[in-house]
C-alpha cells in the first residue's frame, strides 16, 4: 500500500519488531522448545521485544520466584531482548457462587502490575473481561508504578463496539499514560482464513456448505445468517461450527484506528498462515501491506509483536513449525517499516 499522507506532513513513528511467546505455544506444550528458546529464537529474527503470558511461561504463576526473574534478566541480556508487555487474564470466577468483587478484581490488577514491573514489561495487556471500573480503579496504581494497562481490541469486539466505548471513554478521563489500546489485528480479517476452512473440510464439514460460508465472509456478507442456513441446509456440527466461527472474524478499516493512535501502545500481530512466495511472504487473511503504513503515517511508538494462531488448525496433518512461521512474519514486517528494501 503506497501512503496516501504526503511524507512532509507523516507523524514521526518508530514500528519496532517483537514477539507474543504465545507464538510458540505448541512447542512449548510438546517441551520442545523451553521459554528460554522462544526468547533465542525471536531475537534470532531480529525481533527484540519480547510478550510472556506469565500464566503460560511462568512457573508457580501468580508467584513469581527470584530465580525466575533473575533467569529472565540474564536472557533479555544474553540476547539483547527488552521486555514489552505481559498478560493478565483477571479470573473473575476465583470464588464459589460469585464474582470478585471490584477491589479484590483490583488487587488482582495489581498483582499483574507488579509481576510487570519485575520483569521490567512497561505494558501490562488487559483482556476483554477487564471492566471500565476496573480499568479505572487500577490506573491510579499503574501510573504510580510507570505501566500501561492497555485494553486488548479483539474480534468480535471493535472500535465502535458499546463495550470499548466505554472503555474509551474512561482512557480520556484517565489518560493514555496509564491506560490505552492494544489492538489484535484479527479484527482486520479481510479473508477468511484457509486454514480454518481447510480443517473444517478435513473434519467431515460438506464443500458445498464451506465454499458457502467462506463466500460469505469474503464478500462481507451477513455472517450472522450462517448458522441459520446451514440449519435449512441440513449441516452438521462441523458446519455448525464453521458458521459460528465466520462471526468471530471481522474486516474493519485500518485508518479507523488513526483518530485513537494517542492510546495505541501495542499491537498485537495477529497471523494464521504466512505464505512463502516469489514476493517475499504474506499472510493469507490479514493485509499488513496496508495496516503497517497506515500505523506508521499515524505516528505508532510500539511493537508490532508476532502473535501466530494458526498451529491449532493444521496440528492434525502436519508437524507445526511455529518458528518458521513467525520468521517469515517478521521478515515481511522488517520490510514493511524499512529495515531493508
Amino acid at each position: 500500500m503506497t501512503s496516501s499522507i504526503p511524507s512532509s506532513e507523516r507523524a514521526p513513528h518508530r514500528v519496532r519488531r517483537g514477539v507474543s511467546l504465545y507464538s510458540f505455544q505448541e512447542e512449548y506444550f510438546l517441551r520442545t522448545l523451553s521459554v528460554e528458546d522462544c526468547v533465542a529464537a525471536a531475537a534470532d529474527m531480529g525481533a527484540r521485544g519480547i510478550e510472556i503470558i506469565p500464566e503460560q511461561s511462568i512457573p508457580g504463576y501468580p508467584r513469581l520466584t527470584d530465580e525466575f526473574v533473575a533467569r529472565w534478566q540474564e536472557w533479555m541480556s544474553r540476547y539483547g531482548t527488552t521486555p514489552v508487555a505481559t498478560n493478565a487474564f483477571l479470573d473473575t470466577k476465583l470464588q464459589p457462587g460469585r464474582l470478585l468483587t471490584l477491589d479484590e478484581q483490583t488487587a488482582s490488577v495489581q498483582r499483574d502490575i507488579d509481576i510487570a514491573v519485575r520483569l521490567g514489561a512497561p505494558i501490562v495487556k488487559a483482556t476483554i473481561n477487564f471492566s471500565p471500573e476496573v480499568m479505572a480503579a487500577s490506573a491510579p496504581y499503574a501510573r504510580d508504578q510507570g505501566v500501561r494497562i492497555l485494553l486488548e481490541v479483539h474480534a468480535p469486539f471493535h472500535l465502535e463496539h458499546p463495550w470499548v466505548q466505554a472503555h474509551l471513554e474512561v482512557m480520556h478521563r484517565v489518560g493514555p499514560d496509564a491506560l490505552g489500546l492494544m489492538p489484535d489485528m484479527g479484527i482486520h480479517v479481510r479473508r477468511f482464513p484457509r486454514v480454518v476452512s481447510e480443517r473444517a473440510l478435513r473434519d467431515g464439514a460438506r464443500p458445498e456448505l464451506v465454499d458457502y460460508i467462506v463466500r460469505t465472509y469474503d464478500d462481507h456478507g451477513d455472517t450472522h445468517a450462517l448458522m441459520d442456513i446451514v440449519n435449512y441446509r441440513g449441516g452438521g456440527p462441523v458446519d455448525f461450527a464453521l458458521a459460528r466461527q465466520a462471526t468471530h472474524y471481522i474486516w474493519t478499516e485500518p485508518k479507523d484506528m488513526l483518530d485513537h493512535m494517542p492510546f495505541v501502545g501495542h499491537v498485537q500481530a495477529k497471523f494464521y498462515e504466512m505464505t512463502d512466495d516469489a514476493e517475499g511472504g504474506h499472510e493469507f487473511s490479514i493485509p499488513y501491506e496496508e495496516i503497517v503504513p497506515v500505523y506508521a503515517d499515524g505516528g505508532f511508538d510500539g511493537y508490532f509483536s508476532s502473535e501466530y494462531e494458526g498451529n491449532r488448525h493444521i496440528q492434525d496433518v502436519f508437524e507445526v513449525d511455529s518458528v518458521e512461521q513467525v520468521r517469515r512474519q517478521q521478515r515481511l514486517l522488517a520490510r514493511l517499516i524499512g529495515e531493508f528494501a
